[in-house]
């Protein structure tokens, strides 16, 4: 680490803590950001000449609040002032008295707030992951454009809109009670996974791009998990990316094709994570408080502790997937499970299975390609090939259409020497 690294990474560590603190105070999201990046300018003239403070946030909150209420005169802007608006220096002693009475009990409420903001309801998907990557990340908005695969007009564009909603709808910024906290829990959780996925879900040209998504999916997630060491779906959600996070090496091969599972190369994938993965399942699991993420989590752990494919106990997958269909019923959850019950008991009761859905999953790729596979471990052929000309016509990668054109290829091989 370079001589002012430390800086960088303090900084990147108090955003959340900091910017939540002076949304609470400001009740803007554009003052907040505008006092932070300010706060974050005097650190980096303050703090090689005096050293790191005891406290990062607690400065950076301080020092912030502070220089936006300077602004806030000079502007003649008439807007309620603090009921100590004392000035520090920023080049002051970072252990000031005002800094040490900084009530540090506000910061899990002020970070939770601040994630519950970026995932209002009325915001759609896309604008969330936008606003949380640009006000909790920090992340610019030229690299949120180009993960995004859009112009960075357009990105700016989704924020600002994002941000004018989220100041019409009122957000309240009282604490939250124990219900209101369970419910933020959940929708912030769901916005993290949705964070993870888009990186996730990228293949081909833009897996490199996009792969930082997954790491910052994964960082917010441990940040919740502090907030909330005893939440066995925080802990589940953590757990979840970070197994599937560790076969990110082994997913697609040197051209960029899609490497299915059973054909991975275990050795690329990190043990690190996997090991940190396990750990946080087996310690959810211990709370006996099943979720639906903690589900999903102990599917990836039987996977991850499989050393070749054909030791997957596929036994228990099946009965996991049906615990899922029961707390969270959808067809994509059956697909799944279809897979699993295949390699238990057979291609054609998994057909059966998958069947009804073709009405809910006529536009979805995955569910074709399934279709596809079953049919050709039954010997049908033409009709394998009318579900992958289905399934490569819905194909949203290169990477998916090449994989897809490669099942193509062997069935007009078949033919041919047949």
């Amino acid at each position: 680490m370079t001589d002012l690294a430390w800086i960088d990474t303090a900084l990147t560590a108090a955003r959340p803590q900091a910017i939540g603190a002076l949304l609470r105070y400001f009740r803007d999201l554009d003052t907040a950001e505008e006092a932070f990046q300010n706060a974050c300018l005097r650190a980096l003239k303050a703090w090689p000449q005096n050293g790191p403070p005891r406290d990062a946030a607690a400065w950076l909150i301080m020092v912030g609040r502070n220089v936006a209420i300077d602004d806030l005169r000079r502007g003649k802007k008439q807007q309620p002032l603090p009921e100590d608006d004392r000035a520090i220096s920023d080049l002051g002693d970072a252990e000031s008295e005002l800094a040490d009475r900084l009530d540090g009990s506000h910061y899990r409420d002020d970070i939770l707030r601040l994630l519950f903001v970026c995932c209002h309801p009325e915001l759609p998907p896309t604008q969330q992951i936008a606003l949380a990557l640009r006000i909790v990340s920090g992340l610019t908005v030229p690299q949120i454009a180009r993960a995004f695969l859009v112009s960075n007009a357009a990105m700016e564009q989704r924020i600002t809109r994002a941000k004018a909603k989220v100041g019409r709808a009122g957000v309240p910024f009282e604490t939250p009670g124990a219900v209101e906290r369970s419910e933020r829990l959940g929708a912030v959780a769901a916005m993290i996974y949705l964070v993870f996925n888009e990186g996730y879900s990228a293949a081909g040209d833009t897996a490199g791009v996009r792969a930082p998504l997954c790491e910052e999916a994964i960082r917010l997630a441990r940040l919740l998990l502090r907030l909330f060491p005893a939440e066995p779906e925080i802990m589940g959600l953590t757990a979840l990316m970070l197994l599937q996070h560790a076969r990110g090496a082994a997913r697609f091969d040197a051209q960029g094709e899609i490497v299915l599972l059973e054909d991975q190369d275990r050795g690329k994938w990190d043990p690190k994570l996997i090991a940190e993965g396990l750990a946080l399942i087996d310690k959810a699991m211990r709370h006996r408080r099943t979720g639906v993420y903690q589900i999903q989590a102990a599917i990836a752990a039987l996977h991850a502790r499989a050393p070749r494919f054909a030791d997957t106990d596929w036994t228990q997958i099946d009965l996991l997937y049906g615990s899922l269909e029961i707390l969270q019923p959808s067809p994509v959850v059956t697909l799944n499970r279809a897979v699993a019950v295949s390699k238990v008991r057979g291609p054609e009761t998994a057909l059966a299975m998958i069947a009804p859905l073709e009405d809910r999953l006529g536009n979805y790729f995955h569910y074709f390609g399934a279709k596809g596979a079953l049919l050709l471990q039954l010997g049908r052929a033409p009709e394998a090939r009318t579900a992958f000309d289905r399934a490569i016509a819905l194909a949203r990668t290169p990477a998916e259409a090449s994989h897809i054109r490669m099942h193509l290829d062997r069935l007009t091989r078949e033919q041919a020497v047949s």
